[in-house]
């Protein structure tokens, strides 16, 4: 299976959180917000800024430098 950072998802598509690769407290803090492994997300924004994604039906932004260690599979 192949993993991709969740900042190269593009627009519109969804992904599964596959592992994440932070810090302790990082981790600690997107499993909390719900990123939990097999989580299904869906990319609502990915441009210059935070990236906006949908989870369990609530919006979320995620800075790019959070984001860059999240790997998800996409659908």
């Amino acid at each position: 299976m192949r993993y991709s950072p969740l900042i190269n998802v593009s627009e519109g598509e969804t992904c599964r959180v596959a592992r994440i690769q932070a810090g302790r407290t990082a981790t600690k803090r997107l499993y909390e917000m719900g990123f939990n492994t097999g989580a299904r997300i869906e990319v609502l924004k990915n441009d210059r800024g935070p990236l906006i994604v949908g989870l369990g039906g609530h919006k979320v932004a995620l800075g790019r430098g959070l984001a860059a260690k999240m790997l998800v599979t996409k659908e």
